[in-house]
């Protein structure tokens, strides 16, 4: 055989080699639940269904490339597609441990999974679970939501100190009770238990409806304050979107049409528009 051929076969072989061991010049994208020493550190999103971009995508379930915070979808200017047009070297360094049903309890683990993802910037949106997982008497209790929120927020500060952290408010959500209970869609899909404590019954004018809807109103207020001083504490790493999102106009052109509660694409997008105004991260 003739020398050259041989050499060739030894470079193909080498090459082979490489390939088997996962070698090469291109390296993998690094996975949204591997952490990443050393480098940029990304973003992570903690909260509830809403950070997971729940129903976005017409089906009932999580459609995390709508995200508001770290979605890398086309539709949706998340908060990790306006920092990868800052900074290209993030690339797959968005990190969502927020969760279906999640209330502010569930806070602390998603925190200290941020931090072993080495975020260094964090999103959290808490609250709505903590309204509507059962009648009023479930709601939690204002001051208990406040410890889940600060033990949350303490394992962020204590884990990755200098990173940023944006905590939004709640959004309005009698405000979609006010738009949608004259809608049969909407309240069709309500009654299948859709935050009872505000939806139940919706189209009922009765004192006792109305005092429940006012009560759960008056809780995503105090919840709201609780956040606000919340992050106050945190101290400077920390900032409040001060009310921006609580303060969207929430129309039924912006909800999914399955459980008319969740935000679809458009309603996505406009919560990462209010939000980046708040971050502190706008070029």
């Amino acid at each position: 055989m003739p020398r050259r051929w041989v050499a060739t076969l030894a470079c193909l072989a080498a090459l082979v080699a490489l390939a088997c061991e996962g070698g090469g010049s291109a390296a993998p994208r690094p996975t949204r639940s591997a952490g990443q020493p050393g480098g940029p550190g990304g973003i992570a999103a903690l909260g509830d269904s809403i950070s997971t971009g729940f129903a976005s995508c017409l089906v009932l379930t999580s459609c995390e490339r709508n995200s508001w915070s770290t979605g890398d979808g086309l539709r949706v200017r998340s908060h990790y597609r306006r920092l990868l047009d800052q900074d290209p070297s993030i690339r797959g360094r968005a990190y969502n441990h927020a969760r279906s049903g999640a209330r502010a309890d569930a806070l602390e683990g998603q925190a200290k999974a941020a931090v072993r993802d080495r975020a260094d910037y964090v999103t959290v949106l808490i609250g709505a679970n903590d309204v509507c997982r059962g009648g009023v008497d479930a709601m939690t209790p204002v001051a208990e939501f406040r410890a889940d929120v600060d033990r949350g927020l303490r394992a962020l500060r204590t884990g990755r100190p200098k990173a940023r952290v944006l905590v939004v408010s709640i959004p309005d959500l009698y405000r979609l009770w006010e738009v949608g209970h004259g809608d049969a869609r909407a309240t069709r899909a309500w009654r299948r238990g859709v935050c009872p404590a505000l939806l139940a019954n919706a189209t009922s004018t009765a004192p006792a409806d109305r005092s429940r809807r006012a009560a759960v109103r008056d809780r995503i207020d105090a919840y709201n304050s609780e956040l606000v001083a919340a992050c106050r504490a945190y101290g400077s790493r920390c900032r409040h979107d001060g009310g921006a999102v609580h303060r969207v106009r929430f129309t039924l052109d912006m909800l999914n049409p399955l459980d008319w509660f969740h935000p679809n694409v458009d309603g996505q997008g406009r919560l990462a528009e209010v939000t980046w105004r708040s971050s502190g991260l706008a070029d």
